[in-house]
């Protein structure tokens, strides 16, 4: 599995004009599961994100991570959206294929499941709607742009 963590001041999902997922600040995670993913890897880059140490401390390093903001006060969210484009192979010319991005039956699986952990783990969780036309809004805060992808020997 891979993801494009983006650390925000705050982000939305609209479908059809209507807001159906938002947060303040916390963490915009584009998630997309590959071929001969499991739960096992899900599980792997969940906890990668939520240990992640890209918040500032007291003395301004990037220092904590967004469980750290719920001791703090400020509630860290999770704003988590599928997005099988993650997987984009461009190597073969202008055209991306995504032939690894994982088939719509276990994407969806991996995703439900990725959330369902991450409803567990953490008190601030919004999703997107896996498959559908979103519109993602955020202002990224930073900017911090970090992509996650497990490396073979993470990838169980």
């Amino acid at each position: 599995m891979l993801a494009l963590i983006q650390r925000v001041g705050r982000a939305s999902v609209r479908i059809e004009g209507a807001v159906v997922a938002a947060i303040g600040p916390g963490l915009l995670v584009l998630v997309c599961a590959e071929q001969g993913d499991t739960s096992a890897q899900a599980d792997k880059l969940l906890s990668k994100i939520l240990k992640l140490r890209i918040f500032s401390d007291a003395q301004g390093k990037m220092n904590r991570c967004v469980q750290d903001l719920d001791g703090a006060g400020l509630h860290g969210g999770l704003l988590v959206v599928s997005q099988f484009t993650l997987a984009a192979d461009t190597s073969g010319g202008n055209r991306p294929s995504f032939t690894q991005a994982a088939a719509p039956a276990l994407g969806r699986l991996l995703y439900d499941y990725f959330v369902q952990q991450a409803r567990t783990a953490h008190s601030v969780v919004a999703t997107g709607v896996f498959g559908a036309d979103m519109q993602v809004e955020l202002v990224n805060d930073g900017p911090i742009t970090i992509p996650i992808r497990l490396a073979p020997a993470e990838r169980c």
